[in-house]
């Protein structure tokens, strides 16, 4: 079980990745191309918000579940600390991503409270950069896309 929650949730990190960098771009496009806000552009938000709901349900699995990494931090977690990789799964990993999280639904939510274009955009494009600029730093980057299998 392990291995294919961390094989989806390594896939479904890339798909996150790209909704978010699309949604970035076109909200600072729109921002400061002054354009008229759009349903798709909305859309856009909403999918990169639901992968991102989509990828911390399974990272929740790994980490309460399946994960030995997890597992081994939590059993000494002094030592944990002390460890940089072990770290970064028990610790930083989780927090960036949370974060992320929040700032990719304030991205998609705070727009809608707003009644002009402009206004719209710069919203989106703040707190969708936020929700990238953490997935980029909190991405294990040394991960293969299908580890554990094969």
């Amino acid at each position: 079980m392990y291995a294919i929650f961390l094989s989806l949730h390594n896939i479904i990190r890339w798909v996150a990745l790209i909704l978010g960098l699309l949604a970035a771009i076109f909200a600072f496009i729109g921002w400061f191309g002054k354009r008229e806000w759009s349903e798709r552009y909305r859309k856009l938000g909403s999918f990169f918000t639901i992968t991102m709901d989509i990828q911390i349900l399974f990272g929740l699995l790994l980490y309460i579940a399946f994960s030995p990494i997890t597992r081994l931090a939590l059993s000494n977690f002094g030592s944990a600390i002390a460890s940089k990789n072990l770290r970064f799964f028990s610790v930083e990993h989780g927090v960036y991503m949370l974060i992320a999280l929040v700032f990719a639904h304030l991205g998609s939510i705070l727009p809608r409270k707003i009644s002009e274009s402009s206004g719209k955009y710069k919203r989106a494009a703040i707190f969708f950069g936020l929700a990238v600029l953490l997935l980029l730093l909190g991405m294990p980057w040394g991960r293969p896309i299908f580890p554990g299998l094969g």
